[in-house]
């Protein structure tokens, strides 16, 4: 499948900083800068409203001879599958980089997250291993970077907005230098409760809090855990299963399989027997009131 996320223009500007985000179709006003409202998908070519899309990322199509864009032609590419995009640039995709992968330190244009589902990298000074998670914002001059050992590193790779390597020996002026997550090693942290009722029995671990509350987390389903209802989100959701397994409706969602969930989508009833972890991004406050709302379906 083709897909346009690649039609953005790419112009050359020391502008960067001050690309207005997308507003968020729930009624935000952007300041979180994740860009998750409107997203295509790997399996709809176009954006689909309210409508929940899960699917295998294992069967996602795989470009070879990946590169960052602007990034010297001697780094050894990867391998790339697109799972969500935004025409405004933002994407969320599976990156797989080989052991002789090794590039130089610079700067991004548009804010990277990454987090580390296999192996071990180096960025500059700082090691993340597997289920390492690293915040890089726009002008924030890091690396060099080089893959740790013989095997291969896999990671998601997520730009919230259009991303290209720029050479630096500094960090850019204007960069949101508060904002860096170099390195944190999600294993150190401790769990913590979670925000709505619908998922009382479960733990979370906040990586990072954006602006406006939303944010990325991982959160852990306990077995034996039943919403009973469905549930209705007003924000937009990328989740990643870790490991275990959660039905949702009619979908066993399981290890390496992605949801998309944009705002405003009635979500099908979520059980599990034995348990599960999940990566989530939201760009949301959910300790609101009325983010997430049981829906007591029933039958016309």
């Amino acid at each position: 499948m083709e897909n346009n996320y690649k039609t953005v223009p790419d112009e050359e500007t020391d502008d960067f900083l001050n690309v207005a985000p997308v507003k968020e179709d729930w009624g935000g006003d952007g300041r979180g800068r994740m860009n998750l409202s409107g997203r295509q998908t790997a399996i709809s070519p176009e954006y689909a409203p309210r409508q929940y899309q899960y699917f295998d990322t294992n069967a996602v199509s795989v470009e070879h001879g990946w590169r960052v864009r602007g990034m010297p032609e001697y780094v050894a590419p990867g391998n790339h599958q697109l799972l969500t995009w935004h025409d405004c640039g933002a994407s969320t995709s599976k990156v797989v980089l080989p052991p002789q992968f090794a590039a130089p330190s610079g700067m991004f244009t548009a804010d990277l997250e990454i987090f580390v589902l296999k192996g071990a990298i180096q960025l500059g000074e700082w090691q993340l291993n597997k289920h390492g998670y690293s915040f890089i914002p726009a002008g924030v001059r890091v690396g060099p970077w080089k893959v740790l050992g013989d095997d291969e590193v896999e990671i998601l790779w997520m730009e919230n907005g259009l991303l290209k390597y720029k050479d630096a020996q500094n960090n850019h002026p204007n960069a949101r230098m508060d904002e860096f997550i170099p390195a944190l090693d999600s294993k150190l942290l401790s769990w913590g409760k979670t925000d709505t009722v619908q998922f009382e029995v479960a733990k979370k671990k906040y990586l990072r809090k954006d602006a406006n509350g939303g944010g990325v987390w991982l959160l852990a389903i306990l077995p034996h855990y039943d919403g009973r209802y469905p549930e209705i989100q007003s924000y937009n959701e990328e989740a990643y299963c870790l490991a275990g397994y959660c039905d949702i409706g009619d979908f066993r969602f399981v290890k390496d399989w992605f949801g998309y969930v944009p705002s405003f989508t009635t979500s099908p009833w979520h059980r599990t027997d034995d348990g599960c972890l999940f990566l989530i991004r939201v760009d949301r406050d959910l300790s609101q009131l009325g983010t997430v709302l049981s829906y007591a379906a029933t039958d016309a």
